[in-house]
């Protein structure tokens, strides 16, 4: 909170996407879709895999943690976008911003984290499929898990302290719908040049260590893959794989091209309609990518759904 007598400011005010008042009812109503998306999709995704024993192995596990971390991120962005399209003064005051913030850099780091451990997961499954239950031990992915939300919440914590000792002294508004790091530094009246250092190395590390794991195990993948005799277990290993590399380049991409370039390079007005695709897009996205192109989630749906089926047709 604030670190000093400088600090002026009590609220910020953030812009969102447009000012026509019937654009904005259309977007409510397609944002509340989307968000609706997301809450049916993950906690269905969630529940399906508690409840089906044949998806309790470790790379359903980090799926559903996945699951859960879309869910958090979006549900710290997505009400309080939708309540500013339906009201006239869009604000959100100095201490939920931080918290906003804080909660956003938690979750979106440790997704991070997450799908490094499943890039992991999968290099264990295909290149030493003998040792796969051995090394994937249930301590081992708890561990792993563990270890990506401290990991983002640590993250969190240092982004967190160092913005919110900043002093505020006006103008107010954030030419965005969250409370976004880079934005709010350039709202602030004092010496962001650590910041932006942290931003740029502290930052920027997280997303690319995650992202080194997840280039390496994959590279290591396609050279296992190769060195298979048959066309077929090389197609049906890839399409395991093909799911998790959708969404880490749909995740990773947008993260790295938002966080990743010198505050010269910032486009408040083009960059708030990239941070859809994270914040929105890929919750939305995920539980379909992993539901469509995954058979033995197929299995455990249809399984679910039969097994109820007799209640209704049995009338």
């Amino acid at each position: 909170m604030p670190g000093d007598n400088k600090t002026t400011v009590a609220h910020f005010v953030l812009l969102g996407f447009v000012s026509s008042p019937a654009i904005q009812v259309v977007l409510f109503a397609i944002f509340l879709t989307l968000y609706g998306m997301v809450l049916l999709g993950n906690i269905g995704l969630i529940v399906l895999i508690r409840t089906s024993p044949q998806l309790h192995t470790p790379m359903y596990f980090f799926l559903s943690n996945l699951s859960l971390v879309d869910l958090c991120y979006c549900s710290v962005i997505v009400p309080k976008m939708l309540a500013n399209f339906l009201v006239q003064k869009k604000g959100i005051s100095y201490a939920g911003c931080g918290l906003q913030f804080y909660f956003f850099c938690t979750f979106a780091d440790t997704e991070s984290f997450i799908l490094a451990s499943m890039a992991y997961d999968r290099y264990v499954a295909i290149c030493n499929p003998l040792l796969y239950t051995i090394v994937m031990s249930p301590r081992l992915c708890i561990l792993l898990v563990s270890l990506s939300y401290l990991g983002g919440t640590l993250s969190a914590l240092v982004h967190t302290c160092f913005a919110f000792r900043l002093s505020f002294c006006g103008p107010n508004v954030i030419n965005h719908f969250f409370c976004d790091l880079p934005l709010l530094l350039k709202l602030s009246c004092s010496d962001t040049s650590l910041n932006e250092l942290l931003l740029y190395t502290y930052g920027s590390s997280v997303e690319l260590m995650s992202s080194v794991i997840i280039i390496i195990s994959y590279v290591l993948i396609v050279i296992s893959v190769l060195k298979m005799h048959s066309a077929t277990a090389r197609s049906k290993t890839f399409s395991t794989c093909a799911s998790h590399l959708t969404s880490v380049i749909i995740y990773e991409g947008t993260l790295l091209f938002i966080y990743s370039r010198p505050s010269s390079w910032y486009s408040p007005t083009s960059d708030k309609y990239i941070s859809v695709f994270y914040t929105i897009i890929v919750p939305v996205l995920n539980p379909l990518i992993y539901s469509l192109r995954n058979k033995d989630v197929k299995d455990a749906l249809r399984r679910r759904l039969t097994d109820r089926l007799p209640l209704y047709t049995s009338h």
